[in-house]
């Protein structure tokens, strides 16, 4: 039945709690349709994680990875404390996977929702936001952490999320961020939104604030087909609409970049359902249907995810969607799989049957650009300080400084305006961020003279934590 005479490379990890089970019964129902496969095995997560790799993965383990058309990863249990790090970030980040796809549809009435017409796809940033990760301790009460936005990473993902409902016949792509706070890194996502939306004139487009538009998406999800967002706003927000659509466990996802794709399912290890028989394999198996779709073999994938939904149909589950006089048999991972294999061929009768094809190239997809070229000029600098006392002690200490060219124009603290305009109900903590601008309005300053700045600051012993440079781009602020 394969139109494919040379095997197509896969590589596939169990990971760890109820992963080597679920992968044995996705592989087991793969296998039974004599996919085209060449399966490599390799092992990452916990196991590697405490043999002395703070990623989670060995460096070899990299190659067979990065040689393989698809890689399918069961969930892994990430050690606590310690310096690991998420290998889920690290191997997205790397192989540069930007594009997070997560298909969340409801399949009443055999699974339990209040929204039955739920069919949401979550389109996710992957790289960038505060998902970089990049944080910082800065005084006993203060930590830092810093939101990265770039517009190439806004334009792969929005662009990714247009061309992804207009291969899948969607109609509509909705954006949400939280710009009217984050002005500067949401808005520039909106932005971009805007800009690309216009380029496809037969989808609709639409913005929501991201409060408002969770809100709506969790009371009304039959409103949205498409959902583009930042890495960590999808995070949050696939995994709410996974499971109003009837559970997290059902839900699979798809990492995808130019060169290379990782599927996994969206929940967790669960270690403590681990060799018991229980899991639900069904976040992993839809996981593999979108990897088979990707690799080219969209025949495959629909054989199996219709017999899937026609296991769902005639009441055959696993514990955690079993519900009486709903369900007709409560059954676990082995049985489960073998009930998929056993309707190998079948169409659902009530729930929607799928159709694939193959899929055009959406990552690759985006536009290379070089932004035009902007005048960039520096005009000062925000110190942020470790300074235990008042305010008006700190902006008397500042005011007596000789810091010519450049002046204090503002003193807050963690945010909030503190000088001038004192108000003696603002709370304040020992982290106060000091900004200090040219004192001709427009003018700009040199690097040096930052660095006088901070030389004078060294000899009053004040204790600079941090700094960020502020620059005007075609004379609009860049802060």
């Amino acid at each position: 039945m394969s139109k494919h005479p040379i095997p197509i490379p896969i590589t596939i990890a169990e990971g760890d709690g109820i992963g080597p089970e679920i992968m044995q019964a996705v592989l087991s129902i793969v296998k039974a349709t004599d996919a085209p496969l060449a399966i490599t095995k390799v092992e990452i997560g916990e196991k590697v994680y405490l043999k002395g790799h703070p990623t989670g993965i060995e460096p070899e383990t990299w190659n067979a990875i990065r040689t393989s058309k698809g890689f399918l990863k069961a969930p892994i249990t990430t050690p606590q404390g310690g310096g690991f790090k998420s290998l889920n970030v690290t191997i997205r980040t790397a192989l540069g996977l930007y594009a997070n796809i997560r298909p969340c549809v409801s399949y009443a009435p055999f699974v339990d929702t209040k929204h039955p017409l739920m069919n949401v796809v979550v389109v996710r940033e992957n790289e960038e936001d505060l998902y970089t990760g990049i944080e910082y301790r800065q005084t006993p009460n203060t930590y830092h952490a810093l939101k990265i936005m770039t517009r190439p990473g806004c334009e792969k993902i929005v662009r990714y999320a247009f061309e992804y409902a207009r291969a899948n016949g969607r109609k509509k792509v909705t954006c949400f961020t939280k710009d009217n706070i984050l002005k500067l890194s949401d808005g520039l996502f909106h932005k971009v939104f805007d800009e690309i939306a216009v380029h496809y004139p037969e989808i609709e487009n639409e913005h929501w604030i991201i409060d408002i538009g969770a809100a709506k998406l969790a009371d009304t999800p039959e409103l949205f087909d498409v959902v583009v967002m930042p890495n960590l706003y999808g995070d949050i927000l696939s995994d709410v609409a996974a499971q109003i659509a009837g559970s997290v466990g059902l839900a699979g996802s798809a990492n995808i970049g130019v060169n290379g794709a990782m599927f996994e399912a969206i929940h967790g290890s669960a270690p403590r359902r681990a060799g018991q028989n229980l899991a639900n394999p069904s976040g992993l198996l839809l996981a593999a249907v979108m990897m088979l779709v990707h690799v080219g073999l969209p025949e495959i994938a629909a054989t199996i995810h219709n017999a899937w939904l026609c296991t769902l149909e005639d009441g055959i589950h696993t514990y955690d969607i079993y519900k009486e006089g709903t369900s007709k048999q409560k059954v676990g991972t082995k049985e489960f799989a073998k009930a998929v294999i056993d309707r190998l061929g079948k169409k659902p009768k009530l729930l929607k049957e799928v159709h694939y094809s193959t899929p055009k190239n959406l990552a690759g997809s985006h536009n290379e650009k070089k932004g035009a070229t902007q005048k960039k000029e520096l005009v000062g600098v925000d110190l942020f300080l470790d300074f235990n006392g008042r305010t008006e002690e700190l902006q008397l200490s500042l005011q007596a400084l000789k810091t010519s060219p450049l002046k204090l124009s503002m003193i807050t603290n963690r945010g909030a305006r503190v000088w001038p305009d004192t108000m003696s109900e603002t709370f304040c903590v020992e982290s106060w961020r000091c900004r200090f601008i040219s004192n001709e309005q427009g003018k700009a300053v040199s690097h040096q003279e930052i660095i006088n700045l901070l030389q004078v600051f060294s000899q009053a012993n004040f204790d600079v934590t941090h700094t960020e440079n502020l620059y005007t781009f075609n004379g609009e602020p860049g802060y």
